[in-house]
């Protein structure tokens, strides 16, 4: 015998319509749970250990080239949504330690790369292998052949950058602030020529311009002027006080020696943040 079935019907509930001031309130909860912080939304995206340079040391300069034009390539590289520099901490620290010496000089650092996404790394790699791609030649690599860039040692298929601890550095006037952005009706100069020929990037002399893919940039080049010679052993110096490494091909490159994140390759996206007042990207 089957049971016995009920059918009940549900009651109506009658809600009154919202009036128009709690529907504000809603909505404005729901926004601020949407716009959270930027410094928030990019933090959560990183591994715990890394900073945002700016916030250890504003005074250093940031001149980011893989957020603009103004680079080998000739546009912004993947992965990079900001010209901002992100550091392991104690990276970070040690630059400042760094420009604290600086100060008693009259000179500041200026810093062109920090953190590089692994993503980056492998736009590299895509570019070097398209000969099409060659806007930038005549300024960045006049004397080098393109396809052997990995093979010099100028790129790397795994670089430092990307685990957080490395930069790529100069040292400026302490008044300086920023160079121009190039002119595009003006045609490149090579990076090997003379200073005052060169694209003119506020440093002091080093010989040859920043990201210059040539044998000129290797930090012991005897070809160099004395000038250059003593500037680039000053930075070396500097930097190694401060606990880095020197890489002898690229007089501007540097890596933390006790780096907390030796081993690994991050690919988090380069952000702005909040504190900064980022100029466009060129």
């Amino acid at each position: 015998m089957m049971a016995a079935t009920f059918s009940q019907a549900t009651p109506v509930v009658r809600r009154r319509p919202a009036n128009a001031f709690s529907m504000l309130i809603r909505a404005g909860l729901v926004l601020t749970i949407v716009m959270l912080p930027a410094l928030a939304l990019a933090a959560s995206a990183w591994p715990r250990g890394f900073v945002y340079l700016r916030d250890i040391d504003p005074t250093i300069v940031q001149d980011i080239r893989y957020a603009g034009s103004h680079n080998f390539v000739g546009r912004p590289i993947s992965g990079y949504l900001a010209a901002e520099c992100i550091l392991s901490e104690p990276a970070a620290n040690a630059l400042a330690t760094v420009q604290r010496l600086l100060a008693e000089k009259k000179l500041s650092l200026i810093v062109w790369d920090c953190y590089r996404p692994k993503r980056a790394v492998d736009d590299f790699l895509r570019w070097s292998k398209d000969p099409a791609q060659s806007e930038m030649k005549a300024e960045f690599y006049p004397r080098t052949d393109k396809e052997a860039l990995f093979a010099l040692g100028y790129l790397a298929k795994r670089s430092a950058h990307s685990r957080g601890s490395t930069v790529d550095v100069g040292l400026v006037p302490a008044a300086f602030s920023a160079a121009p952005p190039p002119n595009p009706s003006q045609p490149l100069k090579a990076c090997t020529s003379p200073k005052g020929e060169r694209f003119d990037d506020g440093t002091i002399d080093f010989g040859t311009g920043y990201d210059c893919l040539d044998v000129l940039a290797k930090t012991s080049n005897a070809l160099v002027g004395a000038i250059a010679r003593r500037n680039r052993q000053t930075l070396k110096s500097l930097m190694q006080g401060a606990g880095f490494r020197p890489y002898a091909r690229e007089w501007w490159h540097f890596e933390l020696i006790n780096e907390p994140f030796d081993g690994g390759s991050f690919d988090f996206e380069v952000s702005a943040s909040p504190s900064s007042n980022e100029r466009p990207r060129r």
